[in-house]
């Protein structure tokens, strides 16, 4: 509803989806093909003087901080005047400019906490109004990612005392931010599907009794914050799997009573529950690796691959649809993109999974794993650009009229 309001912004306001989701598709394309030829290449990637670099931490670490964060920005953000955007978005650049040009210098960690503090400051204080104590979570979950963001960011450039527990090294930070990253997926995710399944529904005469669902909605916050205090606590790390695998089934449960597969007329919406269902899995997997005291390492990827760049994907494009034109929604249908995006996505995080469990085929799946998120994020760059650029057209166009 808030992107519906943009035909009557200011002409010096300016939606931030317009600026970062392009900017987070390119650079989702670039970054994972780049990252995986510098770390099969064997090159040091100019990280040999910064103490807790490694380039798996850099691959994670872009993924999170620099592709996810700019979506959030772009999402929640709203119309911004162009004062307080160009900051934004500069620190932004300036930040993965720091990764890939010098990261062992202090440009990274000062851009990269300068946009993530500014993010919160910007962010934070809109959702403390709420009523209801399941909405005031956003606030400190908001919170929470951009510190441990920030904390993750100067900790790499910092020497760590040997003694030091995983939980608060930057690697065992990532971890905390994917877990971060899934509930905020979790929470946000449902306040998107479930009121427009429900709304496509009652335009086809039919009803959807399961929106919301608070209690389960309740449910899952409570499991996942209770997983994320469990792995701060090196004692009880394992048993974290518990909440994990609670909270992915519960995902489960309340994707199956939205009923996707009444919606076979919407891509939009059966796209954004195959990336709830990978998120469900993925929690779901992942707190069996805890408690088998397992490796996560490929495992993750259903979490930050197929949950994350599903939902991500197809929450930018419908954003940005829906704000280029109001009824647009009418037209969602035959909008091509959703499922291409997601198959592919689909392709790439299945190809990451199967690298990890054979050595003949290895690094051909993780080159098919690569190429086919990168044409993922390059069809959406070059959809969202199109859509950006009819949008500010159409506005400028309006304004001028007035």
């Amino acid at each position: 509803m808030r992107q519906g309001k943009n035909t009557m912004i200011s002409a010096r306001h300016y939606p931030a989806w317009t600026w970062f989701f392009p900017a987070a598709s390119l650079y989702a394309a670039l970054w994972m093909p780049l990252s995986l030829w510098v770390m099969l290449s064997g090159d040091e990637f100019q990280t040999a003087n910064v103490p807790n670099v490694s380039l798996a931490y850099l691959h994670a670490h872009e993924l999170l901080f620099g592709f996810a964060l700019a979506v959030v920005a772009g999402y929640l953000l709203g119309p911004l005047p162009f004062k307080k955007l160009v900051p934004l978005f500069l620190l932004w650049l300036l930040a993965r400019l720091g990764i890939l040009l010098a990261p062992q210098t202090l440009l990274t960690p000062l851009a990269g906490s300068g946009f993530v503090l500014l993010l919160a400051w910007q962010l934070v204080p809109r959702f403390k109004a709420a009523k209801k104590w399941r909405n005031r979570l956003l606030s400190p979950l908001l919170l929470a990612i951009c510190l441990t963001a920030a904390a993750a960011q100067w900790l790499s450039h910092t020497p760590l005392p040997k003694a030091i527990p995983i939980n608060y090294s930057p690697s065992g930070l990532l971890y905390i931010a994917v877990l971060l990253l899934a509930l905020l997926m979790l929470f946000m995710g449902g306040r998107v599907i479930a009121p427009a399944v429900a709304g496509y529904r009652q335009r086809r005469g039919g009803i959807l009794k399961a929106r919301v669902q608070p209690n389960l909605e309740a449910g899952l916050i409570l499991a996942m914050l209770l997983a994320i205090g469990l792995v701060f606590w090196p004692a009880a790390y394992r048993w974290a799997g518990v909440p994990l695998v609670l909270a992915g089934l519960t995902g489960w449960l309340r994707l199956l009573r939205w009923q996707l597969w009444r919606c076979l007329g919407r891509p939009d919406l059966l796209c954004l529950g195959i990336g709830y269902a990978w998120l469900g899995t993925g929690l779901m997997v992942n707190g069996i690796a805890l408690l088998a005291q397992q490796s996560s390492v490929a495992l993750i990827h259903v979490i930050t691959v197929g949950a994350l760049g599903t939902l991500t994907s197809g929450i930018m494009l419908r954003t940005a649809l829906l704000a280029a034109s109001p009824r647009s929604s009418l037209d969602l249908g035959r909008e091509k993109y959703f499922a291409w995006i997601t198959g592919l996505i689909a392709i790439a995080t299945l190809s990451r999974l199967f690298a990890s469990f054979t050595l003949i085929y290895h690094v051909s799946l993780l080159w098919i794993a690569a190429t086919a998120w990168s044409l993922a994020w390059c069809l959406l760059g070059l959809r969202l650009a199109r859509v950006a650029n009819e949008y500010l057209i159409h506005r400028n166009t309006r304004q001028a009229a007035r």
